[in-house]
């Protein structure tokens, strides 16, 4: 099964072309270990949350921007052996960012629609699902998809569940979403031709349920963190 190596991240705003230049230079590394592609989305349209967001999540500072990132893998085998020998590898380029900051785990996609492949803007989000409530998840995410996403010319969602996920010293996923005792750390991308095209089929679906009760969700939506990221990195295509 794919399987995602998922990051976030923050990078002193002035970096900006310095973390392009990394990534560049750190994909030959993965892909000869196995990995089949790379996303870096740079953050853009960042709210700040009352209870939880992306700035929190990485411990940013006035002068750092949220990053989400991850790199795809045929399965979680061979990302796991390609991580032992990175560890064990030090030529690996300096990262131009705090890397005990970032935020990072595997996740395996549960539901997926339409494709991202051609994307200029995602639009991320991390959330904690209780693990009981994964089939709901996933009925709902279908529903959303074909419902309201779809429609609205979004190319592609996925939905992604964690299935490795450390906790780390300074910061880590379950923090982030701040998750109790049974939840699973998701994290999830909704794809776009670019931000205008986000902006307008969010105004549609507010628009389409004023008058209308939102349905329940399978999930404490007010710890869900999201933003809008441009996508400078990807190596399915020449971005």
């Amino acid at each position: 099964m794919t399987y995602y190596a998922c990051t976030v991240a923050a990078v002193p705003t002035a970096n900006r072309q310095k973390y392009i230049e990394h990534v560049h230079e750190a994909w030959p590394y993965f892909q000869r270990l196995g990995a089949t592609r790379m996303v870096e989305g740079w953050g853009v349209d960042v709210p700040k949350g009352k209870i939880t967001d992306f700035y929190r999540a990485v411990e940013a500072q006035d002068d750092e921007t949220p990053v989400f990132s991850w790199i795809e893998w045929p399965d979680k085998a061979t990302a796991d052996a390609a991580f032992e020998k990175l560890m064990a590898d030090n030529s690996m380029p300096a990262m131009p960012f705090d890397g005990s900051r970032m935020i990072y785990g595997g996740f395996e996609p549960v539901f997926t629609g339409g494709s991202d492949g051609e994307a200029n803007y995602i639009q991320g989000f991390l959330l904690a699902v209780p693990e009981k409530n994964r089939q709901a998840y996933i009925k709902m995410a279908g529903e959303a998809w074909s419902d309201a996403f779809a429609p609205n010319k979004c190319l592609g969602i996925v939905e992604n569940w964690g299935v490795y996920v450390p906790h780390g010293k300074k910061t880590d996923f379950y923090r982030a979403t701040k998750a109790e005792d049974g939840e699973i750390p998701m994290f999830s991308w909704t794809a776009w031709a670019d931000r205008a095209t986000c902006d307008a089929a969010a105004k549609a679906m507010e628009a389409s349920m004023e008058g209308k009760e939102y349905p329940e969700m399978p999930f404490d939506g007010m710890r869900m963190m999201w933003g809008g990221f441009e996508v400078v990195y990807d190596t399915s295509r020449q971005v």
